[in-house]
């Protein structure tokens, strides 16, 4: 799936705000468009924004280079400055998504050495953005083996949201698990959760699943309790836009409440991410930066009305789960069974 396509220092991304009905493509030319298609959610997915915002700084660095006329040290100066600004702007369109903060700070990272000369500034970030695609995407896939040992022999899986191609570089992490398993004969049913209020599983989830001949059945999130107690559900795997030093998960609101009905009735809950999900500078998860949304997502469906006018809304877009109600963590480098602090600095010193 060519969800992203960076052709010629143009930016040609899927919209995925009219999936499934239709397949538009929405084209970037500058980073703030970018920008705008990552706040406006034409792109979503942690690591998805992340690849995305890195080819946004190679255009705020062509569109700078084509303004200095001084070639010098302070001209690289200048340039450094301006980009800087430009992954600022960037990464305040999803604050909770690290892997958006951390693609940026590594690209800014290749434009620090005294000795980089403006002509080679393009060059440079275009092949690390493309270097950041290209292990998003060979991590998905490793995810999805590694994921392979966790699925009984007939998986009945529910997912959350959409953690697949679409919010990757490709393949998917939660998703990469179910590809990987249906691909060996081990996926008997994926049910997607619908996701309110953006219905990334309803319009997404269910929309690549089907693309891929996977069988899926679509259910209302509050179907949920239900389905565990009539013992239709063998595990739960959702993905992770942020991941802190001692294992708590943030990740699309609703998700802290299928791992307490896990718990309750006993049923493994996974989460698929790569280790640029991981912020190893927060100690605690009330550090996270929880993204809160428009009033209009709530109470529109579309475009239809479906709330009272002047009715207060609280719209965040993401929750905390716990470490602790976590079975484990499936990475590009294994499994990471029962996260804890002392096993996530184990695993990223080892790296």
């Amino acid at each position: 799936m060519n969800h992203i396509i960076w052709q010629e220092g143009v930016l040609i991304l899927l919209d995925q705000r009219k999936l499934p009905l239709r397949q538009e493509r929405v084209i970037c030319k500058t980073y703030e468009e970018v920008a705008a298609a990552i706040r406006d959610m034409v792109v979503r997915g942690a690591p998805a924004i992340g690849v995305v915002a890195a080819y946004g700084l190679v255009m705020a660095a062509a569109a700078c280079r084509e303004s200095l006329s001084d070639s010098s040290l302070q001209g690289m100066r200048s340039m450094r400055s301006y980009l800087e600004d430009a992954a600022q702007h960037l990464k305040e369109t999803r604050p909770t998504a690290v892997n958006l903060v951390w693609a940026l700070e590594r690209m800014l990272d290749k434009v620090m050495p005294e000795d980089l000369k403006i002509a080679q500034v393009v060059n440079v970030l275009t092949e690390e953005a493309d270097l950041i695609r290209q292990e998003d995407l060979a991590a998905n896939k490793s995810i999805g083996k590694h994921g392979i040992s966790v699925l009984p022999t007939v998986a009945r899986i529910l997912t959350y949201c959409n953690a697949g191609a679409l919010a990757t570089a490709g393949f998917g992490t939660a998703l990469g698990v179910v590809r990987a398993g249906q691909a060996v004969g081990k996926v008997k049913m994926v049910y997607a959760c619908e996701t309110r209020p953006f219905l990334q599983g309803a319009r997404l989830t269910c929309w690549e699943l089907m693309e891929d001949k996977i069988p899926v059945t679509l259910i209302t999130d509050n179907m949920v309790g239900y389905l565990m107690y009539k013992k239709m559900l063998d595990l739960v795997i959702v993905g992770a836009d942020r991941i802190t030093a001692a294992g708590d998960v943030a990740n699309k609101i609703g998700t802290y409440s299928l791992a307490v009905l896990a718990k309750e009735h006993q049923i493994p809950f996974y989460v698929a991410a790569p280790l640029s999900s991981f912020d190893l500078s927060l100690e605690k998860a009330s550090q996270i930066p929880i993204e809160e949304r428009a009033a209009k997502e709530l109470s529109y469906l579309g475009e239809v009305q479906i709330a009272p006018e002047e009715v207060g809304v609280f719209n965040p877009s993401f929750d905390i789960t716990p470490a602790s109600l976590v079975t484990a963590i499936i990475t590009e480098k294994g499994l990471l069974r029962h996260p804890d602090r002392e096993k996530i600095t184990t695993l990223f010193k080892r790296e």
